[in-house]
């Protein structure tokens, strides 16, 4: 198989060239140049002449992009590779050069998922704080994906620890549960149940149709035989989208749904009796699949939850 050798292409890599390799890999990451636009704080065009001008420097196309959507091409695939392989040693290097006798060096690579209560972000922060108080020169980064996105991550090495709702249990995983998020049912404005929501029996509810998760839900009072489903979701948003339209039931995180209550969008059902709570773990690999950098933030973050 041929590989390709980025310094060999492009020379001896320039601010630019490195900058625009970043672009790319961004782009493959986030699986399209649209989505890619969130996290490269960018406009669809810059991103497409940024591209074009790699594409150019390299004299070979990358992905093709257009209406069919985002598709590497074979060199792409091996150049991604190689642009990998590129900004991990130069990450090594700058680390190594930062080092300067501190204690922790390196990258630590953060997984959450979406929407967590603010208070557990703060928790985070705190526990950030309490490492960037030690003896290091670590370099944070920080994404957001789905809780399986986060487990596969976790397992193939790209990220050092997830933080999020795990319903998997994976055994090469360590789970360490740290807060806890409560769900409560909502009934929209125009749903038939919203005027008597707070006093409306459980059994009655179990009666009317329901937005359930398209993944586990073992902490739920129920199951999806308990009650009418007519439709599947595999994120709150979507959940709250339905709910919203006054023609489903569903369970939602109270941090989350709290604004809409707020705006008489959405009203609690029953909240006293249906409601369970999530545990939010902090996952990583097990032992020996971890250094002294990852253990110490480990241990500032039980210290920031205890």
């Amino acid at each position: 198989m041929i590989r390709l050798d980025v310094s060999t292409m492009l020379g001896q890599p320039s601010d630019l060239d490195l900058r625009l390799i970043r672009v790319f890999l961004a782009v493959v990451d986030a699986n399209g140049i649209t989505p890619a636009q969130a996290t490269l704080n960018v406009s669809q065009s810059t991103i497409s002449t940024q591209l074009s001008t790699l594409e150019t420097r390299l004299g070979y196309r990358l992905c093709e992009r257009g209406r069919s959507g985002f598709r590497l091409t074979p060199r792409g695939r091996q150049f991604v590779e190689s642009g990998r392989k590129l900004l991990t040693a130069l990450d090594v290097f700058g680390a190594e050069a930062r080092k300067v006798g501190r204690t922790l060096v390196g990258t630590l690579s953060l997984g959450l998922i979406g929407h967590t209560p603010v208070s557990a972000n703060a928790r985070i922060s705190q526990a950030i704080e309490r490492f960037r108080q030690r003896d290091e020169s670590v370099h944070f980064s920080v994404l957001v994906r789905s809780p399986g996105e986060l487990e596969g991550m976790l397992l193939d090495g790209k990220i050092h620890m997830g933080i999020g709702y795990f319903w998997h249990r994976v055994p090469a995983l360590d789970y360490t549960t740290i807060f806890h998020e409560t769900q409560l049912a909502y009934a929209g404005r125009s749903h038939p149940l919203f005027e008597t929501a707070a006093r409306v029996d459980p059994t009655v509810a179990l009666g009317h149709a329901w937005a359930w998760r398209s993944y586990p839900l073992p902490e739920a009072a129920g199951s999806p035989t308990d009650r009418l489903v007519t439709a599947v979701a595999d994120n709150m948003e979507a959940v709250a989208m339905l709910v919203l339209s006054g023609r489903h039931l569903g369970y939602l995180p109270a941090h989350f749904a709290a604004p809409y209550v707020q705006q008489g969008q959405l009203a609690p059902l029953a909240p006293d009796a249906m409601r369970y709570d999530v545990p939010f773990d902090m996952a990583v690999r097990r032992k020996p699949h971890r250094n002294d950098l990852l253990d110490a933030f480990i241990a500032d973050m039980k210290a920031a939850h205890a």
